[in-house]
């Protein structure tokens, strides 16, 4: 028996979905409603967290110092071992719980998990802070394809085991693009890109990078506005900036005329 174009099935779309640290720390039954919303709908979820604020907290608690150049955090010795301690031991662990709690089958996963495939960035400028070289895309199509949702801790380790930090909006980046995810939803504390104060509904590539030699973009806007022009390069059809209400800013490759 052969089946009509009409009844066969669909496969479903994939959003990666980057919260934020300090979205985290504000996440509610109605946030979680709206995943769930999501998922009933025929979309894949994976969610990829930061934990900014949780992380600042016990770097302070420990007396270790900690400062960013161009939104990636300079992660000493000291500070990647808490780091580590923090997102996989207790940020990870706690998003997943909510979303299971919330009818959502979720698993926690890390570089470490055969996930990520990772190198130094730049040790002598960054310290023990990693880059993305592959992703394995295979684990996360098992999973998907069981209904679980997979929760990524932006965390990963070289091939001999030592520790790395990398920045969330890169890892969420380079999943969505080794899963050709439809989107990606970079949820923040601000509801999209802020220009003279004003909200940018939508804009283009060429926008972005004029408004970072402007410097009307910068800090730590630069890597999620970079993350989201890697993605639209390589083919992702749609990448947001949004707040907690997951409205905010479109970035298109280009500018489209009705």
């Amino acid at each position: 028996m052969t089946m009509s174009k009409s009844t066969q099935p669909t496969a479903p779309k994939r959003i990666v979905v980057k919260l934020g640290g300090s979205m985290l720390e504000r996440l509610n039954e109605t946030h979680i409603a709206n995943f769930r919303n999501m998922k009933q709908q025929g979309t894949d979820l994976i969610i990829v967290h930061g934990g900014g604020p949780a992380i600042n907290r016990q770097l302070e608690k420990n007396g270790v110092t900690s400062t960013t150049v161009g939104g990636i955090r300079i992660t000493s010795e000291e500070a990647v071992e808490i780091v580590q301690s923090t997102l996989i031991g207790q940020v990870n662990p706690t998003l997943v719980h909510q979303l299971n709690k919330g009818g959502i089958t979720a698993i926690g996963l890390s570089g470490y998990d055969k996930l990520l495939t990772c190198t130094f960035l730049n040790k002598d400028i960054y310290g023990f802070v990693g880059e993305i070289k592959e992703v394995n895309a295979k684990l996360l199509d098992t999973l998907l394809a069981n209904d679980i949702t997979p929760v990524i801790s932006c965390f990963g380790c070289a091939n001999d085991g030592t520790p790395l930090n990398i920045n969330g909006d890169t890892v969420a980046s380079k999943i969505a693009l080794a899963i050709k995810a439809e989107s990606l939803l970079l949820v923040t504390d601000t509801p999209g890109i802020k220009i003279d104060g004003e909200v940018q509904q939508s804009t283009t590539a060429k926008a972005i990078n004029d408004w970072i030699e402007s410097e009307d973009i910068y800090g730590g806007m630069i890597p999620k506005v970079t993350a989201a022009l890697d993605c639209l390069a390589e083919g992702i059809p749609s990448v947001q900036i949004v707040g907690e209400t997951l409205q905010g800013t479109t970035i298109l490759q280009q500018e489209v005329f009705a």
